[in-house]
């Protein structure tokens, strides 16, 4: 049985496959490469192991702005989630579930887990609140501050700088101009909401379309094309004090809202889904908004256990 690879020989392997793929190698660096694989069958095992999941999931995680970097801190996160993947593989396989990285949730430079929020402030003075399970990847170079949204949900407030300030999601991109917005990742389309100043959309597939948003709007885009622009809906971005603001809302949609923050299992019956609401709702105790659901609803909530709610008719 082949002796087991240990993490400096799988560290040494991404570092090569960064360097490799980043930039256009050198004959001086092909040479050393091949030196280095030729020092340890350790060394052509790890290799190998690179080249297998390369094929199998069409490129490991190079960040795809790489050859631009100056700095060796975004090279660095790239030898990191590549080295984690190698890891991970080793142990129990993996799978691809995300456009840029697989299991974005925790090898991105930035995640929330399920009923957390986050705010940061970016090395440019830029402000990001991260919603429910979000994560994003962050890229500041000399020519471009782009934020990668893999999934979830964020608000972006930029600061003032020359260079362009885009958000890429899974279906497209979102250029800021001189803004504060949302962008939520869904499975089929990504929606954005402005709340100051103005944002540009652009499709995955379509990088020639172009929607403008100004404050006060929203649309959603799939990688094919954008939707219609309607009116923002009041209370967006609310989330980031805290509070879910709704009006009008059908009591199916509400609950499904819910279930992002809730530890748990929440279920509305399709007798009740169709009840509506207003109001405004702190999501850190989403128990107290299920118990007194019933003061304002006929309905009745059963908490069969801790983590499986059932909204009823009464």
């Amino acid at each position: 049985m082949p002796t087991p690879l240990d993490q400096r020989t799988l560290e040494a392997a991404a570092t090569w496959y960064v360097h490799l793929n980043s930039t256009t190698p050198s004959a001086e660096d092909r040479s050393a490469w091949r030196r280095w694989m030729a020092a340890s069958p350790q060394h052509e095992r790890a290799w190998a192991r690179v080249e297998k999941l390369e094929r199998q999931y069409s490129g490991l995680p190079v960040e795809i702005s790489l050859s631009t970097l100056d700095g060796v801190n975004a090279r660095r996160r790239s030898v990191l989630k590549t080295l984690s993947i190698l890891l991970t593989v080793g142990v129990s396989g993996w799978m691809v579930s995300s456009r840029y990285l697989p299991c974005s949730g925790l090898l991105a430079d930035q995640s929330t887990a399920k009923g957390q929020r986050k705010h940061l402030q970016l090395d440019d003075g830029s402000q990001l609140d991260l919603n429910t399970q979000s994560a994003v990847d962050i890229t500041f170079t000399h020519q471009l501050r782009i934020v990668r949204l893999h999934e979830g949900e964020i608000l972006v407030e930029t600061a003032r700088d020359p260079r362009p300030f885009v958000v890429e999601a899974p279906h497209g991109s979102v250029r800021a101009l001189g803004t504060r917005f949302i962008v939520r990742a869904e499975p089929a389309f990504t929606n954005v909401c402005v709340l100051d100043k103005a944002v540009e959309l652009r499709p995955l597939n379509q990088a020639l379309q172009m929607q403008r948003l100004d404050a006060g709007q929203q649309a959603h885009f799939d990688r094919e094309k954008i939707s219609p622009v309607t009116p923002a809906p009041p209370g967006s971005g609310a989330w980031t004090q805290g509070m879910l603001t709704i009006v009008d809302w059908y009591l199916a949609d509400f609950i499904t809202e819910l279930g992002r923050y809730y530890q748990g299992v929440l279920r509305c019956a399709p007798g009740v889904a169709r009840l509506r609401l207003s109001g405004a709702f702190r999501i850190d105790n989403i128990e107290t908004i299920l118990e007194n659901l019933s003061q304002s609803l006929p309905v009745t909530v059963h908490f069969v256990t801790r983590y499986w709610v059932s909204i009823e008719a009464a």
